[in-house]
């Protein structure tokens, strides 16, 4: 990658879509990938602000030592989660 002090912020830009494209391939989400996705899609904002933090904040309540731990936190957390739950999200 390079930095503003060495190249472009495009050239840097490029290369950062080029390695989320070489590791993701068809399944990156970005405008910059197979599927065009806006910059605030409002299919992805409440997953921004509510889903993710509500995640991280349950699955390490118990501070999970091991990676098995961790994907056993998420799974149950991820669970847990009720459909009512995520259309309140949509829904605001």
């Amino acid at each position: 990658m390079m930095s503003r002090s060495c190249g472009s912020k495009k050239t840097a830009q490029h290369a950062t879509i080029d390695l989320l494209k070489d590791t993701f391939g068809d399944r990156l989400i970005s405008r910059f990938g197979p599927v065009n996705w806006p910059p605030r899609s409002c299919d992805l904002t409440p997953l921004d602000y509510f889903l993710w933090g509500y995640v991280k904040s349950l699955v390490y309540v118990d501070k999970p030592q091991t990676l098995d731990h961790l994907e056993d936190n998420i799974r149950r957390v991820i669970a847990d989660i009720w459909p009512q739950m995520l259309e309140k999200v949509i829904e605001n």
